[in-house]
Formats: structure tokens, sequence, C-alpha cells
């Protein structure tokens, strides 16, 4: 990248995709957000609408499109994980070339199929820390004091160019561990409180032997996988997180749409079964949860 902007694309403008690509069109990268064609429609007329907590309101003129139709940058893949194979059509590979690729979705496989994907591209795993959410096309209700951004690679300029625009941002060495981190909070986050529909201050106090025991479940797994995880860490981060906080997949559940249980549970649970270590509290809550949606769907 040159020291002018880097032109950004923004593959999923939803809740995580219209916040990132908000801020960087308001600081003044050029950014083509890619969707349906309704959303591209309502983007190409009313740019992105930020209502935030720490970044104020704001509306960011964006261009829109179908499809990735020129060379970009960097390229943020921010679906959920259950529509990823649909929405990379939108990114053919020889339009992409060796674009920077930032996928900040949940879970652990989508790293391979992205690459497999793009051969050429550089893809950098990241993660997010954030609650924002997409109220309408092009509208993005960002509710938590921070959105905070994981990168695991040498991507230093782009991570000073994140920074500029307002996010929080921090670099790492390794992709296991960094992935394991987040998932190491964000499974018992997700599955609780989907699990019981209450928001993580509930789940934090009334169901908190539950929570410790999840915890203890995935932080196995997750050391068994080579990675370093603390539940100390992940305890402290549930205590201080707003009392009012709900998980993606909580919002997905109560609006009827597809969940992401087998990227965030199902990914513990095969990682689990891979290293031979006994998860029953996340087994149920797995199937708590999928019960819950067959019962309901």
């Amino acid at each position: 990248m040159t020291t002018s902007h880097p032109t950004v694309a923004v593959l999923g403008p939803g809740g995580i995709g219209g916040l990132v690509g908000g801020l960087l069109a308001r600081d003044g990268h050029g950014v083509v957000c890619l969707a349906g064609e309704e959303t591209a429609t309502v983007l190409r007329r009313d740019g992105l609408r930020i209502e935030s907590t720490p970044y104020g309101e704001f509306t960011a003129a964006v261009e829109a499109d179908t499809q990735l139709r020129e060379p970009v940058d960097v390229l943020f893949v921010t679906v959920k994980q259950t529509a990823l194979a649909a929405a990379l059509d939108r990114v053919p590979p020889h339009v992409l070339g060796d674009a920077v690729v930032i996928p900040l979705l949940n879970g652990l496989d989508h790293l391979a199929v992205i690459r497999g994907r793009y051969p050429a591209a550089r893809v950098v795993a990241g993660t997010i820390r954030v609650e924002a959410t997409r109220t309408a096309p092009g509208r993005i209700v960002h509710t938590s004091p921070f959105a905070d951004i994981e990168l695991a690679g040498d991507v230093t300029e782009l991570a000073e160019r994140l920074r500029h625009c307002g996010l929080g941002v921090s670099l790492r060495d390794d992709e296991s561990a960094m992935l394991w981190d987040k998932l190491a909070f964000l499974a018992p986050f997700a599955l609780l409180t989907t699990c019981h529909r209450t928001d993580v201050g509930t789940v934090r106090t009334e169901h908190r032997a539950e929570l410790l025991a999840v915890l203890d479940e995935i932080t196995a797994v997750a050391q068994a996988a080579g990675a370093a995880a603390s539940t100390d860490a992940v305890v402290s981060f549930f205590d201080r997180a707003p009392q009012t906080m709900k998980s993606s997949m909580q919002r997905d559940a109560e609006a009827g749409r597809p969940l992401e249980l087998d990227a965030i549970g199902g990914a513990v649970l095969r990682a689990a079964a891979a290293h031979d270590v006994d998860t029953p509290v996340t087994a149920r809550l797995v199937a708590q949860v999928a019960r819950a949606v067959r019962q309901e769907g």
C-alpha cells in the first residue's frame, strides 16, 4: 500500500461490515460495499448511516455493487458463516488478485475456505469484538463502547489506518491462539445468551456456574489445540461487558434468521473430539439451541 488511502471493499455491509466501512469512508478511504441489489441501491442513494455510542451519528458516502468489478487494496469479509459460500460469488478471484483479505467471521473453519478460493490473495486472520446491528439496509446501530480488531500478520500500515479511523487494533503473531481467544469468549456468550434468551449481565450472575463450567471446557479444548487460553481473562471480559449486551446468535434467533451454531458451537465440539477432551456442558447447550431452532421452525 502507498501513502494514499488504500481502496477498500466490504463484503457484507451489515452490523460489523457497515460500521468498519462507514468509519473508513468517513476517514477518506474509497469504500465499495458488496451486497444484494436492494441493499446496494440504498447504499448508493443514502450511504451508510451510523449511530454509535463512541463515534456519534454520521452518514458516510460509499460505492455499492452486487459484485466486485475492479481491484481493491483490502477486502473485509464480514458476512455470517452461514452466508459465506454464496457471498464469495460476489468477489471473482481474477478481479481480487493479490489484495489483502481480512475475514472478520466467527469460528475456525472459514480461513481454509477463503484461502482456497483466493490463492493469489494475502488472507490475514482477523477477529472483532463489538456489538453492532444492521437495523435496515445501510443503517447500523453500534451500542458497545468498544470496537476492537485483532489481526494475525505483518499488516502494520493497515493497522495504523484502522486506528486512525477510530478502531482499536492489536497485532498478533499466533493465528490459532488469536482465533481460540475469540472463540473461548464467543462460544459461551453465544450459547448461553441464546439458550436462556437473556443478556450477558444475567448470564454472569444467574447462570454463573454454568458459564464457568463452559469456560473450563472450552479453555481445555483450546489448550489441547495448542493455544495458551486463559479462563481468568475470559471471565474478566464477561464481568466488564455492558449489562445489556446480547450475542449476534441471540439476535439472529430472535429474528428467526439462520444461526452460526455450527461455526461456533460445532467448531468447539469438533476440536474437542479431535483432541479427546470431554465437553458435556458445551454439548448440552449446543443440543438445546439446535432443538429450540427445530421446534420454532
